[in-house]
């Protein structure tokens, strides 16, 4: 079976100003990339459909939910918070990046591919059950994972997130539900400054320091996520699929490159091989460098289309 590619031209019209670091010429170069990488044509291409009201209300609370609506602007721009913007198309975009992780967990889940990426903005992993922040309204991977406890009775699903940054909104969203195992492996102290001192059977956080490289991230992830992983036996896994620890990428101060993300994606592919039946969802969030972001999706795709 094929990898499904999930996107919509809406998350290209969202725009937070010329100067954001997360713009949609990331969603052109990762295009540019798959098509360099002559992966584009292997891909099964679905358009993300907008996320239910009722989908949403897994993760968020009604009230911030109508407040992002009321929100939505039919000019210029709204401030969410010092890094998060609206644009008048924001809104649509977010409900397409939400819908667009639905909708792939549904194609995995019968058997449509094998496994899927999810080529949205905006990113999810820091937005909470009632707060956008980091660039996030809604929480896009959360949404998914919900979906699949609720919508595809499974048991129990895990969320792997590589980004730069600690997915302190999936934490939140999921601290009391033991169905869902988050391993998240971050810079710290940085952005959004949490995780380090939080933690519990199936909140697995490891903070990494400036600096770390490939041979020391995938020293921590086999010690410390891989084992956690194995004894959780998740029937699905999702990817936080965030590609700032690039070492061009000037967002944070990790030294990973192109192979580290394909051996990420081998070490999931690994796992949901072993207790999934190999499905696989991973969503995208994280890359400012639009050269090295494009270069490690198309690792990352090329890893599980190989699969």
């Amino acid at each position: 079976m094929r990898t499904a590619y999930l996107t919509h031209p809406a998350c290209l019209r969202h725009d937070m100003g010329d100067r954001h670091p997360e713009s949609p010429a990331r969603l052109r170069a990762i295009d540019d990339s798959l098509h360099a990488a002559h992966l584009a044509d292997l891909l099964v291409r679905r358009e993300a459909p907008r996320v239910t009201r009722a989908q949403l209300l897994r993760v968020h609370d009604a009230a911030y939910v109508d407040s992002i609506e009321a929100a939505s602007p039919a000019t210029g721009r709204v401030v969410l918070d010092p890094d998060t913007r609206m644009n008048p198309y924001t809104l649509e975009a977010a409900r397409r990046a939400a819908g667009g992780a639905v909708h792939a967990v549904d194609i995995v889940m019968r058997g449509e591919a094998a496994n899927a990426f999810v080529a949205v903005r905006p990113p999810g992993h820091h937005a909470t059950r009632d707060q956008a922040m980091g660039f996030c309204i809604f929480n896009n991977v959360a949404v998914a994972a919900a979906h699949a406890l609720a919508a595809h009775g499974l048991e129990r699903v895990a969320i792997v997130d590589f980004d730069v940054h600690h997915g302190n909104g999936t934490e939140a969203i999921f601290r009391d539900e033991p169905r869902v195992m988050l391993c998240s492996t971050f810079q710290h102290p940085y952005y959004p400054f949490s995780g380090a001192d939080s933690g519990s059977d199936h909140i697995v956080n490891v903070p990494l320091p400036a600096g770390t490289a490939g041979a020391a991230y995938r020293e921590a992830f086999a010690a410390r996520i891989r084992p956690r992983l194995d004894a959780f036996r998740p029937q699905c896994v999702f990817c936080s699929a965030g590609f700032d620890g690039h070492r061009d990428d000037g967002m944070a101060q990790f030294a990973l490159v192109e192979a580290d993300y394909a051996w990420i994606t081998g070490q999931v592919m690994d796992v949901a091989a072993r207790h999934a039946g190999s499905r696989i969802v991973s969503v995208l969030e994280g890359g400012y460098d639009p050269g090295s972001l494009g270069r490690s999706v198309a690792a990352h795709i090329g890893a599980l289309a190989a699969g």
